[in-house]
């Protein structure tokens, strides 16, 4: 049995939303709005009401009616090969990211979401990264039909153009993945051949024994040295081209020095070598710069406008329309704008009139009026009745994309050694180097046999590694935490700014306060002018 009540507030069954305007009751359930009724309506029939004794008022509100047509651009092949994660023998994976997840009750009816369609083989959840995979039959189930079903009981997907290039991510990834694994296998087993060594029972080996377990360490190193170690090279040689002494001249040349000494000592039988300490540096120096990778991953979405901007657009053509991506609009096309979509590219307003947000671009969080002809700019968002603009630049042109990728914030004329690291190695390597020269000089007077071993001691301690090593664990831990309390930066460069600042300018846009726990405090006695002022 179904009514409707307009009396006494209560929060909906569903979504914990007020039903102060309209209440909708089945079963003795208050529901706010149509939407979510239909959504316990479809658990109900698929006995998954248990969702609801998990957690109290679960669901996601469904008072905005679900919009099919914006998920039109799913049906598209391109598109369907660049969000799938694998696709073979008629079964598919794809991930998604679920914002709307926040309780026990959501991972339960994620995961129970093939009792809602069979053709959905298995569904795992990450709760940490509000992450949710899915193995459907493609054959029985397309992905946009997956991605309705979701979104009809209120876990609509977050579909980005960051999604769509993600798979280059993963590539430029899986490099750094594969020389993680070489360098860690050399350094494993350098240890394990070392183990005689390690244990000062090196002198009980046979010279041919010590001689197999040198010329295996080298052959475990030189997968290292070629390919896991390049970057490091190609980086060196890249900052003396510039005339740039950069981080990676020292660890080159300490590396380098570490590797030669240690195959001669092989060769010539006069020491084990430090081959498993090569090994180490290498691979300790790449988990750094994955720990750091993985950092700005993490804060990729407030860093980078792709996240923010639509995968597909609503286009015009003679009457009709139709769903594309983004990435196929071009100058020209006339897009329809729905209320609170964004505006794809800078174009020009065909309505008469149209109201538009611009805090993402500005800051200013009152709406803009805007008439007929006016430029609209990309970022914006629609607020009010459905319009038509005109699209007057690609979407890499627009000023939104121009000012996030401007070279103003970077600063690179005033500071062309931006990079702390940088900063230090300038200085850093010109010292070891004339260290090491005047000791070997010394050396070569005093006993000229030793002079060698004295140089290669001094560039092989004085290996910045662990300088190498601080800096991208300490970065990233910097915007982890800042990222952790509503800070984000652009990017890691701005944190050497930081330092420097000695003002901080507030303006009066509201971008600093929480929008659900707005506070204005005073230090300072002011006069009622004053206070007008800061109010404002």
């Amino acid at each position: 049995m179904q009514y409707t009540l307009t009396d006494k507030e209560t929060s909906c069954y569903h979504c914990g939303e007020s039903c102060a305007d309209e209440r909708i009751v089945k079963d003795d359930k208050v529901f706010c709005c149509n939407g979510c009724k239909l959504v316990y309506e479809m658990l109900e029939e698929n006995n998954l009401c248990t969702y609801y004794d998990l957690d109290e008022n679960p669901g996601a509100s469904m008072q905005t009616p679900l919009f099919r047509e914006k998920f039109a651009y799913l049906d598209d092949v391109l598109v369907i090969r660049q969000l799938v994660d694998f696709s073979d023998a008629g079964m598919s994976r794809v991930t998604f990211y679920i914002p709307s997840m926040h309780c026990s009750s959501c991972i339960w009816l994620l995961e129970k979401i093939y009792k809602l369609n069979p053709a959905i083989v298995q569904s795992r959840v990450n709760f940490v990264k509000k992450e949710a995979s899915f193995t459907f039959k493609d054959s029985e189930i397309s992905l946009r039909e997956l991605v309705e079903l979701l979104a009809s009981i209120g876990y609509e997907p977050h579909i980005s153009l960051k999604d769509l290039d993600e798979k280059k991510e993963k590539k430029a990834n899986h490099s750094l993945y594969l020389k993680i694994g070489i360098a860690g296998f050399a350094f494993g087993n350098s240890m394990l051949l070392h183990f005689p060594e390690y244990l000062d029972v090196g002198n009980s080996l046979t010279p041919q024994f010590k001689y197999i377990f040198g010329f295996l360490n080298i052959a475990l190193s030189v997968p290292v040295l070629l390919y896991s170690a390049s970057g490091y090279y190609i980086s060196a040689f890249r900052g003396i081209r510039r005339r740039i002494l950069n981080i990676d001249v020292p660890i080159a040349l300490g590396i380098t020095v570490l590797l030669g000494r240690s195959v001669f000592e092989i060769i010539t039988q006069s020491g084990p070598g430090y081959l498993d300490s090569f090994n180490g540096l290498i691979f300790f120096l790449l988990l750094g710069r994955l720990f750091q990778d993985k950092t700005y991953a993490t804060l990729s979405f407030e860093r980078d406008y792709k996240s923010y901007f639509p995968v597909s657009v609503t286009v015009v053509e003679g009457g009709n329309t139709r769903v594309i991506p983004i990435s196929r609009l071009a100058i020209g096309d006339v897009v329809l704008l729905r209320n609170q979509e964004l505006i794809p590219a800078d174009a020009l307003l065909l309505a008469d009139r149209a109201s538009i947000d611009y805090s993402f671009v500005t800051g200013e969080s009152d709406p803009v009026e805007k008439y007929k002809n006016e430029m609209v700019y990309a970022g914006g968002r629609l607020q009010g009745p459905a319009v038509q603009v005109r699209i007057i630049k690609n979407v890499s042109q627009s000023y939104l994309t121009k000012l996030w990728n401007s070279d103003t914030f970077h600063h690179e004329e005033e500071h062309p050694l931006s990079d702390l690291s940088d900063k230090v190695a300038q200085y850093f390597t010109l010292v070891i180097l004339l260290i090491a020269a005047v000791a070997g000089i010394y050396w070569y007077q005093v006993e000229w046999h030793k002079a060698i071993d004295v140089i290669s001691a001094i560039l092989i301690i004085a290996c910045p590694c662990a300088l190498a090593l601080s800096i991208p664990f300490t970065f990233g831990n910097v915007m982890r935490v800042f990222g952790r309390n509503k800070f984000y930066l652009k990017n890691a460069t701005a944190i050497e700014e930081i330092w420097g600042i000695n003002h901080i300018v507030l303006d009066k846009t509201g971008t600093l306060t929480w929008q659900s726990k707005p506070e204005v405090a005073c230090s300072f006695e002011a006069d009622e002018k004053q206070k007008s002022l800061i109010y404002s």
